[in-house]
């Protein structure tokens, strides 16, 4: 089994809020990915005391051990626990109603000796690659769908008709994008934050099996560094106009 990764902040001077694990537990006969974007909030603590690293390191740590542990829960059901479970952490201290209190989007996947299952929530990537080389992508393409129609995407978040993201509510797990593949028909998998999917997405230089590829051939260093030189040729955003110059970006690889 290889599993590389890799991560970067979009500048030197801001934390980085992405957060990526993987586990393989003892028995040796599948594994655990989490992959999460915290959402960067703008000025102000939208109500809560605590960062958006805080949050992502919480319900990173959550999921993680939930998914390796508790092999009887769904990943949905894992997602919900771990949303409660990190509200609990400080429910008492901020207002967790507040519609900027700290969230991220979600990749999680779990895998044993016959099923590979998944769980997106927003917009991160998952990617499935098949024994002949086909990649199949996994999103969650509500905000694209928003945006295709020209309306404001921000005050739709969490809100039903909108897009939905872990952040408080351990209600919004079943909002995911759920599914299983068996995993003889999973060669490798990679899950993607959208800083690392902007070959494909926002610059549209690559496809989706391009990305794959390079992913295999050079690793997810390499990914993330394609994607720096193209946010470096434009840095105003001028050629590609987007919502961040540059971006947090991680990418990992397991093959399975």
């Amino acid at each position: 089994m290889r599993i590389e990764t890799a991560t970067a902040p979009g500048t030197p001077d801001r934390e980085n809020e992405d957060f990526v694990s993987v586990a393989l537990p003892a028995s040796g006969q599948g594994g655990s990915l989490v992959l999460l974007d915290g959402v960067t909030p703008p000025p102000g603590n939208g109500g809560c005391v605590h960062s958006v690293p805080w949050f992502c390191a919480r319900l990173g740590g959550a999921l993680l051990e939930l998914s390796v542990s508790r092999l009887e829960m769904t990943l949905t059901d894992c997602l919900s626990v771990a949303i409660d479970r990190v509200a609990a952490a400080h429910r008492d201290t901020c207002d967790l109603s507040h519609p900027l209190t700290p969230q991220a989007t979600v990749v999680l996947v779990r895998w044993d000796e016959y099923t590979v299952r998944h769980l997106v929530l927003s917009d991160s990537a998952l990617l499935l690659e098949s024994p002949d080389g086909v990649v199949t992508p996994v999103l969650d393409d509500r905000i694209d769908r928003l945006r295709a129609t020209g309306v404001r995407v921000a005050p739709l978040r969490n809100r039903e008709g909108g897009f939905f993201t872990a952040a408080a509510d351990p209600a919004v797990a079943v909002r995911a994008v759920t599914g299983s593949t068996p995993r003889a028909e999973v060669r490798a998998l990679a899950a993607l934050t959208d800083g690392a999917a902007r070959t494909v997405e926002v610059f549209q230089e690559d496809d989706w099996a391009g990305a794959f590829g390079l992913l295999r051939k050079a690793g997810p260093e390499a990914l993330i560094a394609r994607v720096r030189a193209l946010e470096d040729a434009d840095p105003a955003g001028t050629a590609v106009p987007r919502g961040k110059a540059y971006d947090d970006a991680t990418a990992v690889l397991v093959e399975l």
